[in-house]
């Protein structure tokens, strides 16, 4: 056979193969920029927030802003809603993964705290009236303590059904059964109205201690009804185990105002949280991801809306209804698993299917490779038919001649082993025959140099051997 025959067919294949292997890292290394892209992306979060104008909804847009601006991991998508109410009812849809609503309104099954927007602060006051002009005695209000409220009427600021619940939970842990006092709600924008309301006996605001609204109704009803007595909630601890929802608190004296001091001494009270919730199937990635960039935003908030300062963290020590996230409570006790925890399973899954992959890809080479690989058995053959040419060889042209065809298979098999397509153990059977070839050029070499008769003599007792 002559070596020229075979040699341009498998160059073609060798690069008909380079151009697959090149088109499939190509494909690889797309796949792989791709999936790092998708990865980086900022998360979107929807949080739902209302009513519009509120404070609350000041905060988030602005926080929405700054997420914007300083944020990598996290973007925040909000969608305005009538109030807090209808914010949770969409959380609870899963129309929105998070949500700001009171802590004592109606709870998704599956929501949880991932931080405390502001802290409420129940206060309730009386008026102390207005004194005569010929009086000298200081007036005194005529409800001095919760258990006073029995028979008269209280005007809640705030149209929220949750203000008037809240006061129910108040009169009954006083000992004050709610159907013997009557309530009027007033708009936050019907401050005045409310100070004009002569029919009304005392006040309840919910807010935190240096709400607007709070100290303008205060100084309202001051103006026109005399000096506030402000009524201490003395069963808030005991309302705070029965309701895990609000907490015990108290009010500092003078927070109101200095001068006068209202109040004039620290009252107790209760409080309720505005809370940043979020859906428990957020994963705890995300969780954290955002607690840990809403805490890092917080002071550029707090410089564009003062209501961002009352931002903290939840409480995680205590028990507490709605629980905090796994995500944010990882982030606030420390605990959050590292890269490698989180992954540890998919760096294993990886490893074997790199392995799968590193067993597909020798297949794939094996296939792609058995064009050679035939190629190599036929020239093994060759050589195989060449060792009886060369036992039956007349002349040294002739042996030069069949040196000439195997040096040619020799290079041809040599270049596809350099190119990978020959594997080791089939070199080692090449070399095998190499040798046959070898030693039979050089038997006949020697009994064609001894003389013709001995070349003769010889010719039979080699060709016996095959």
């Amino acid at each position: 056979m002559s070596p020229s025959a075979p040699l341009g067919g498998p160059a073609d294949r060798r690069q008909r193969r380079l151009l697959i292997l090149l088109a499939a890292g190509f494909v690889a290394f797309g796949g792989a920029a791709a999936g790092l892209f998708y990865i980086l992306q900022p998360e979107t979060l929807r949080m739902a927030v209302g009513p519009a104008g509120s404070e609350d909804h000041q905060v988030v847009q602005v926080m929405a802003e700054a997420f914007e601006e300083e944020s990598r991991t996290v973007r925040l998508a909000t969608l305005t809603t009538p109030g807090a109410a209808e914010s949770l009812a969409l959380m609870g849809t899963g129309k929105t993964d998070l949500a700001v609503g009171r802590s004592d309104l109606e709870m998704p099954a599956d929501g949880q705290t991932l931080a405390v927007l502001r802290k409420n602060y129940v206060v309730i006051w009386s008026p102390s009236g207005r004194a005569g002009k010929d009086s000298k005695k200081k007036p005194v209000a005529k409800i001095g303590e919760i258990a006073d409220l029995a028979g008269h009427k209280v005007g809640i600021i705030g149209k929220t059904g949750a203000n008037l619940a809240l006061l129910r939970t108040i009169l009954e842990g006083s000992g004050v059964p709610p159907d013997k006092v009557a309530t009027a709600q007033f708009g936050t924008e019907e401050i005045e109205r409310l100070a004009q309301d002569t029919t009304l006996d005392a006040y309840l605001a919910v807010g935190p201690l240096d709400s607007k609204i709070t100290a303008a109704a205060i100084a309202a009803t001051s103006r026109s009804r005399g000096a506030p007595k402000f009524l201490p909630v003395e069963a808030s601890e005991a309302i705070a185990l029965r309701h895990p929802r609000y907490e015990a608190e108290e009010i500092p004296g003078s927070v109101f105002s200095a001068n006068p001091a209202w109040p004039e001494d620290k009252i107790d009270t209760i409080s309720v949280n505005h809370l940043i919730l979020a859906r428990k199937e957020l994963s705890e990635a995300k969780a954290a991801a955002f607690y840990r960039q809403l805490f890092a935003v917080r002071d550029t908030i707090t410089q564009r809306v003062a209501g961002a300062g009352h931002i903290t963290k939840p409480d995680t020590e205590k028990e507490a209804e709605p629980s905090v996230h796994r995500g944010a409570a990882a982030v606030i006790n420390g605990t959050e698993r590292t890269f490698l925890d989180k992954y540890s399973d998919y760096f294993w899954f990886a490893l074997l299917l790199l392995s799968g992959i590193g067993s597909g890809a020798a297949w794939l080479r094996r296939y792609l490779n058995r064009d050679e690989r035939d190629d190599n058995t036929s020239y093994r053959n060759r050589i195989l038919a060449v060792v009886t040419e060369v036992r039956d060889a007349r002349s040294e042209q002739d042996l030069l001649a069949s040196q000439r065809e195997v040096d040619a298979i020799i290079a041809q098999t040599l270049k596809c082993y350099d190119d990978g397509a020959i594997e080791q153990e089939d070199m080692a059977a090449f070399g095998l025959v190499l040798e046959l070839f070898d030693h039979a050029v050089a038997e006949r070499r020697a009994a064609l140099q001894s003389g013709p008769m001995e070349a003769r003599a010889a010719g039979p007792t080699i060709g016996s051997r095959r």
